[in-house]
């Protein structure tokens, strides 16, 4: 079997999202994705990534990863490198599994999760981090249901919570500290300030106490100093992560941070290989790791990122914000992970464009979601979505 065709599809309701499909010789097609900056991604597929592939054994993944690896060292192996490096790994797993006719989970070894993978929400509406500067992003006009969480949290979030809970979904992230970040970047923040980012947390607890597990984003926005005023703060609302308060760039001050607080520190889905996992973790800064699949060198590398945060006694979470590759390949390495603490997901994604986008239906039961069970990655875009007028499908050949 041998790669023939690389193409990308894309839909102009959410620019920021490329598919990967690899088409073989024996008429298997393997789905990948990668997220940001399209256009940069494309040409980098174009030009690194699809003449590696091209007529060559999609089974061999492990000899691939090391091949492209090797071939975009120059770029320091992070960025539109990795995530397309991701997107195809991703892909070439698929086929995989639709050649010996197992799901992904199977072929890594089985389940470790037979009920599922624990869920948190992120408190996201559609359309949510779908902004590349200079890519203008239309309305999401699908008839699907629709969940604006981040005006309700905005609003009230014991509400949310509630709706929350009724769902079954047991978990939740949100970020109201970072208008205050967005002032003066993240330098300094007030006790008022401080307050105001309170209020959220407040209403959670009043209204559903401790029923409601909740973690803080930060987007890599603080400084260490209001880092710790923040993290201070919220002690006695009993958060479960603090996640990315901080960016990833410096290990040392981010110990810092997990010195001066006893809530557990997140990070870092902004570290795109396991060399940069390894520092964080023996740098004693974090106290579980988050991995993006499709930003992070795909199924191959998290898979070595969450053993190496398995050595160190830790917990993995897998990031999901963008697409449904994203999570599908995050719930087959999650449920096979042994130390799989939660997976990401965006019920307003899960429940509107991804519905639209793909012909598996991501369901929560009881607090938990399960991969697919069809063979390979067990997603694939719908044949509905490939004739809607906003489909757009590009070949990486020639």
């Amino acid at each position: 079997m041998k790669i023939t065709h690389a193409r990308v599809i894309q839909f102009t309701s959410h620019p920021n999202i490329a598919y990967l499909e690899l088409e073989t010789d024996s008429g298997i097609i393997g789905l990948g994705e990668t997220y940001y900056s399209p256009k940069t991604a494309i040409a980098c597929l174009r030009e690194t990534i699809v003449p590696i592939l091209l007529d060559s054994d999609p089974l061999q993944i492990e000899g691939f990863w090391r091949r492209v690896y090797d071939a975009t060292h120059v770029a320091g192996n992070k960025g539109v490198e990795m995530r397309c490096l991701a997107a195809a790994d991703v892909a070439l797993w698929d086929i995989l599994g639709q050649h010996l006719g197992q799901p992904i989970t199977q072929i890594l070894g089985g389940t470790s999760h037979p009920n599922g993978v624990l869920v948190y929400n992120t408190c996201a509406s559609d359309g949510y981090a779908q902004g590349t500067p200079g890519v203008p992003r239309k309305a999401w006009t699908a008839g699907t249901p629709q969940y604006d969480d981040y005006q309700a949290w905005n609003t009230d979030a014991g509400k949310l919570a509630k709706s929350l809970l009724d769902m079954g979904i047991r978990a939740m992230k949100i970020w109201p500290f970072d208008p205050m970040a967005l002032v003066n970047r993240g330098q300094t923040i007030s006790w008022p300030e401080v307050e105001r980012g309170l209020l959220p947390f407040k209403q959670i607890r009043d209204a559903v106490g401790m029923e409601m597990d909740v973690i803080l984003e930060g987007h890599g926005y603080w400084s260490l100093a209001p880092a710790r005023r923040i993290a201070q703060a919220l002690e006695p609302y009993k958060l479960v992560l603090l996640e990315d308060v901080m960016k990833p760039d410096n290990l040392r001050t981010l110990a810092k941070l997990r010195e001066s607080t006893s809530t557990p520190i997140c990070a870092s889905e902004l570290l795109m290989n396991r060399y940069a996992i390894l520092d964080l973790l023996e740098a004693d800064a974090c106290d579980v790791v988050m991995a993006d699949i499709t930003w992070a060198g795909g199924i191959s590398e998290c898979r070595k990122i969450a053993n190496l945060a398995e050595a160190h006694n830790m917990g993995v979470i897998f990031h999901d914000c963008t697409g449904p590759v994203t999570l599908a390949a995050g719930l087959h390495l999650g449920s096979h992970t042994p130390n799989t603490w939660m997976q990401e997901i965006v019920r307003a994604y899960t429940l509107g464009p991804y519905r639209d986008m793909v012909d598996h239906t991501f369901e929560v039961k009881e607090g938990r979601m399960r991969a697919p069970t069809t063979p390979g990655l067990g997603v694939k875009i719908s044949a509905k979505a490939h004739k809607r007028p906003d489909c757009v499908v590009t070949s990486l050949i020639g």
